[in-house]
């Protein structure tokens, strides 16, 4: 597969501490990768740097093939980021944050955009309710519709149903594969659901101190870890121990 994003020696330091350390990674196009690690692997740095809103302290990254450090601008415009732990002005109603949004992703007409938002994540009974007075797993799929706005190639997703009750949360992840499989998109998502996990990943890229440690499909780190789930080897993993040679 060709490399949607790829990184070299990434690094990040805070104040001499090592958040991301030389962190080599690949994202195939079309594929669905998690990017798994306990609290401080390096998670959340690594999803920041690719949304341009860290600037590294040392290494490369190339999106879509283009120096993603020295001119993000490009790139951005075909990507987009969802996190129900980053919050969309609440004073807003839902149509106005995505009418917001259209416009800044260079839409001139908004309203069918947002009518196929709206008819795609089900926000028709509350499109004109203000984001504060919805509940956790509607504000969910409101954050979800806003990274479909401009329709990306690149998707990442910080825990991509949190909050949704079961039926939708099964929705959403057949949502987010024939997505993918339609258009040939590329998500890469964090999760601290294994099981969503191993229900949509391709590929699961697993840190520890901001380092890659381990990588491989689910089946893949089942089969070498010797384990029946990957809670299991994410366990194994934040303890330090590796799975045996395949």
């Amino acid at each position: 597969m060709e490399p949607v994003i790829e990184t070299r020696k990434l690094t990040k330091r805070y104040d001499g501490i090592v958040a991301v350390d030389e962190l080599d990674l690949m994202v195939g196009q079309g594929s669905v990768t998690a990017l798994l690690g306990g609290n401080g692997a390096g998670k959340t740095t690594t999803l920041s740097m690719l949304l341009g809103l860290l600037t590294p302290s040392s290494g490369e990254i190339h999106i879509f093939g283009e120096d993603f450090v020295a001119n993000r601008f490009p790139s951005l415009a075909r990507m987009n980021f969802s996190s129900p732990y980053v919050d969309l002005p609440q004073r807003l109603t839902v149509r106005e944050n995505l009418n917001v949004y259209a416009k800044l992703y260079g839409y001139r007409k908004v309203a069918p955009v947002v009518d196929r938002l709206a008819h795609e994540f089900d926000l028709t009974d509350f499109l004109d309710r203000r984001l504060r007075r919805l509940s956790s797993g509607q504000k969910t799929r409101v954050s979800l519709a806003k990274a479909f706005v401009n329709e990306p190639d690149l998707l990442l997703l910080d825990e991509p149903t949190a909050s949704l009750d079961p039926e939708t949360a099964s929705w959403i992840r057949d949502f987010l594969k024939s997505y993918c499989k339609e258009r040939g998109a590329t998500i890469l998502l964090a999760s601290h659901d294994m099981r969503e996990v191993e229900l949509i990943c391709d590929d699961v890229l697993l840190l520890r101190r901001g380092k890659l440690v381990e990588r491989g499909s689910p089946e893949d780190l089942l089969r070498r870890f010797g384990r029946k789930n990957l809670e299991d080897v994410f366990l194994d993993v934040a303890r330090g121990q590796n799975g045996e040679a395949a």
